[in-house]
């Protein structure tokens, strides 16, 4: 009997030697650090504010519940600068610089099923509070928030075949064990705050890319 149980062993040593590298390989963490490019749903932004888009960046950080789950916060920034109108208040005004902060907590699906898997998609969502600021020129200030909903999804692109030396120098030094570059389209919709004078989806649709790093 004794034998037969060694002999067992022997047989799974190898199996559970590759499992239990497996769990310690697998990441735990998200870091996202992205940019592009943010299309206001507020009408009329073009007429404002000469373009009908301005910039976004934006970073997020996510603890994986499982591969393919992960929670996690996002932040970000958007600005732009016009002339005579202020969004919040649907009021005329002079020059104006106009920004907004949203923060969105988030649950994200992954499409991984291996470590070396080069394409994944992936799609996710959850609640927003977007922050706003509205400086016109040599008069007022006005700062405020308003409460929402945002969806995303998109495309990651492994990279670690592409460098192996960097790959390796950021496993060892840093515990990355993948880097990936992705785009992503990513929507926020908003209710209109009390000061707000006119009511207006302060929200819109950014078309993002950047880097991830899984550690």
């Amino acid at each position: 009997m004794k034998k037969i149980l060694c002999l067992v062993l022997l047989v799974l040593a190898p199996v559970m030697a590759r499992a239990a590298s497996s769990l310690e390989e697998r990441p735990h963490w998200s870091l996202e650090i992205k940019g592009g490019t943010f299309i206001p749903d507020i009408p009329d932004w073009a007429l404002y504010y000469g373009k009908r888009s301005t910039s976004h960046l934006q970073g997020s950080l996510a603890y994986k519940v499982t591969r393919q789950i992960e929670a996690g916060i996002e932040s970000g920034r958007i600005t732009d600068d016009g002339r005579g109108y202020a969004p919040g208040h649907g009021t005329l005004a002079g020059d104006i610089t106009y920004q907004l902060y949203p923060l969105n907590a988030f649950v994200l699906l992954r499409g991984v099923f291996s470590e070396r898997q080069w394409l994944v998609p992936y799609a996710g969502g959850g609640w927003t509070r977007l922050f706003y600021k509205e400086e016109v020129k040599y008069q007022s200030t006005s700062r405020g928030f308003v409460d929402g909903y945002h969806a995303r999804g998109g495309f990651q692109l492994l990279l670690d075949a592409v460098d192996t030396n960097a790959s390796n120098r950021l496993s060892m030094d840093y515990g990355v064990h993948h880097t990936y570059f992705f785009i992503e389209a990513e929507y926020i919709k908003t209710m209109s705050g009390t000061a707000a004078a006119v009511p207006v989806n302060m929200g819109g649709t950014s078309w993002l890319g950047g880097l991830l790093f899984e550690f």
